[in-house]
């Protein structure tokens, strides 16, 4: 039988790791496209890197050891929060152990995904070659197109999305707001306020603020060790656990989240609760609208500003896809089997696409090995995948928070078992 010939986008973490699982089952009719120079993508650390989203003090908000790819473990010399440099470092290592550089083409772009005849598809790329292949396999991350919020008013200060940040060094003596308390929020707005005159943090509703070590061990270490009690216990020992670390939100001046813990994606954020009771950061309430440089917040209260953040996620999207082949931006559901496979095009693979409770690295492992395995056919996809897909994004939507930011929100832990299963079920 002829190997299949494949085509990868993207020579991040997602894509990485797609190479290697292909070469694991003797696929070598491969290419990899990477827009820029080197492996990394998005832990590709410069000051004049838009694709990007890391900045100077990027630290993983994932613990080493439940970060890595499944067969390839961090340095034991690591802390347990690597810096980006670390991870950069780890990425090129991978590449090197498994030889994977001589299958990706740098300095290229993916400019068209055509479906053609027969499942097979018809690859544009930047320097104008054309090339058909029976798989595309897409990596090119999510933290991208940044998404940008919307108030009344016209502002009249410097407005940036948290993407490009790369440094706190601009805001040195200027009044900032972040808008957003996810991790990148938290982050930005902590680095941002040692060096700010004022540093506000605006905030739709509460957020769990997690501290990354909890009794001395990595908070996601330290959770592994409940994931496998039920739910009327784990849940309540991890809310006992972070109460008796930092406890009420409201002495930090913060709205108590109503909801359940693992209903949202959590913050991993020691320094910024620290930040609040040192007066360092203020919190602020939801943006009403604003007039030049006045905020006017919800709960009636104003400030003015030089330099608005906004860390407000990203917009799912594809520039080289059709938008009749998929359509995320706006989506309010993602079907997708396993976050990978899609219903309608079988020849189509997502590898990555997800916001894990977690690290996305090895669950992106994971998904490769199983798209690796479907084409050299040792297994094949159920005849009832659009169920299947459909009911992925119901357990979502039941699971978390109704946001564009949990449409592909999964459980680290159960993602992996569900992963597992057909690798159990057809032996590999």
């Amino acid at each position: 039988m002829a190997s299949p010939s494949i085509c990868i986008i993207g020579a991040g973490c997602s894509g990485l790791t797609a190479v290697k699982n292909l070469l694991q089952v003797g696929i070598t009719n491969l290419v990899c496209y990477e827009k820029s120079g080197q492996i990394g993508g998005n832990w590709v650390y410069r000051d004049d890197n838009e694709h990007s989203s890391v900045y100077e003090t990027t630290h993983l908000i994932s613990s080493k050891t439940l970060s890595a790819y499944i067969d390839f473990p961090m340095p034991d010399e690591y802390p347990d929060y690597p810096s980006h440099k670390q991870i950069l470092a780890y990425f090129q290592s991978y590449s090197q152990h498994f030889d994977l550089e001589k299958h990706i083409i740098f300095n290229t772009s993916v400019e068209k995904v055509e479906k053609i005849a027969d499942e097979r598809w018809r690859v544009t790329v930047s320097t104008g070659e054309i090339t058909e292949f029976d798989y595309v396999m897409v990596c090119n991350g999510h933290h991208w197109n940044p998404r940008y919020p919307e108030y009344q008013g016209n502002w009249g200060g410097d407005l940036m999305h948290s993407h490009f940040y790369k440094k706190a060094e601009p805001f040195r003596g200027k009044r900032v707001l972040v808008v957003g308390a996810g991790n990148s929020g938290c982050d930005v707005a902590v680095e941002v306020s040692r060096i700010a005159a004022t540093c506000d943090i605006s905030m739709r509703r509460g957020y769990y603020i997690v501290p990354k070590l909890l009794m001395g061990k990595p908070t996601d270490t330290f959770n592994k060790g409940i994931v496998r009690l039920p739910n009327f216990l784990g849940a309540p020992l991890r809310r006992l656990g972070l109460y008796i670390a930092i406890g009420s939100y409201k002495d930090y001046g913060l709205e108590e989240p109503d909801y359940p813990l693992l209903k949202s994606h959590p913050v991993a954020n020691s320094e910024l609760l620290y930040f609040l009771r040192h007066g360092k950061i203020t919190p602020r309430k939801d943006i009403a609208r604003y007039e030049g440089n006045t905020v006017y917040f919800k709960d009636g209260v104003s400030a003015e500003y030089d330099t608005i953040i906004t860390a407000t996620g990203y917009k799912i999207t594809f520039p080289f896809l059709d938008e009749k082949i998929v359509n995320f931006a706006e989506a309010d559901r993602i079907p997708l089997w396993l976050r990978a496979f899609h219903p309608e095009h079988r020849s189509l693979f997502f590898i990555g696409l997800m916001q894990p409770q977690g690290c996305i690295w090895p669950l992106s492992d994971y998904q490769s090995k199983l798209a690796a395995n479907l084409m050299i056919k040792k297994w094949e996809l159920p005849s009832n995948i659009r169920e299947l897909a459909e009911k992925d994004s119901d357990n979502i939507a039941k699971k978390f928070m109704s946001t564009k930011r949990h449409t592909i929100e999964v459980d680290f832990h159960e993602f992996v078992a569900e992963l597992k299963m057909p690798m159990k079920r057809f032996g590999f």
